[in-house]
């Protein structure tokens, strides 16, 4: 008798853990199609005096510069606090958001709330391709840390490469219910006939909440973008 009930629970034992990873896999996936289904539709109604933490994304060049431009249209006292980030290397984009931070400040705006990080670089300009496994390895990493500590309401990005793995993760968290993030990302007006790299990532993955691109053309060419 003894032989017999070892033997079935070391037949068993397999099956229970095949039949606990299928029920863990279905129920990824049911929550995957999900959140894809609820991506882009308005979440429930929220007070008018609710804050959201906001995580913002900065890119050298034009990208800080078209933010900064889109940041003085946000309304302050609801996209509180806000949680600045930019490359490792890139010291201008945090420097002009500082300014910019300030000047609420000087101008009266109450509830001033931010902060300013910096985020690894999955590849440099001129770095080649067998290296840049290593870095993104590291990148990804660190990512996935200032996420867990920021935990965003909200992601607002427009094009810098950084912003690919903050909001990969911040949909990852959808999925296994951290925090629900809305994306948002907004097409560098200089794309003008076709989306950037980045664009067309969080398009084509359907990752972005709302995809806004600033050119009629575009918005024929990818119709789930909205036309500003």
């Amino acid at each position: 008798m003894e032989k017999n009930t070892s033997c079935f629970f070391s037949n068993s034992s397999p099956n229970l853990v095949i039949t606990c990873f299928v029920a863990f896999i279905t129920i990824i996936l049911v929550r995957f199609l999900y959140v894809i289904y609820r991506t882009g539709k308005p979440l429930n109604k929220r007070t008018p005096q609710q804050t959201l933490s906001t995580l913002i994304v900065l890119g050298s060049g034009g990208h800080t510069a078209e933010m900064i431009n889109l940041l003085l249209v946000l309304q302050k006292d609801r996209f509180t606090p806000r949680f600045y980030i930019a490359a490792a290397t890139d010291n201008m984009s945090l420097q002009k958001a500082r300014v910019f931070e300030n000047s609420l400040a000087d101008s009266g705006v109450k509830g001033i709330s931010a902060e300013f990080m910096q985020i690894y670089r999955s590849r440099e300009v001129g770095q080649s391709y067998v290296t840049s496994v290593w870095t993104t390895l590291v990148a990804t990493a660190h990512a996935l840390w200032l996420m867990i500590k920021i935990r965003p309401q909200v992601v607002l990005c427009n094009g810098p490469g950084t912003c690919i793995p903050l909001c990969v993760i911040a949909f990852i968290f959808k999925v296994v219910g951290i925090r629900w993030s809305s994306i948002f990302y907004v097409e560098s007006i200089a794309r003008v006939k076709r989306l950037s790299l980045s664009g067309l990532l969080l398009y084509k993955l359907q990752i972005a909440d709302q995809f806004f691109v600033q050119w009629p053309q575009l918005q024929r060419k990818y119709p789930r973008a909205h036309y500003v």
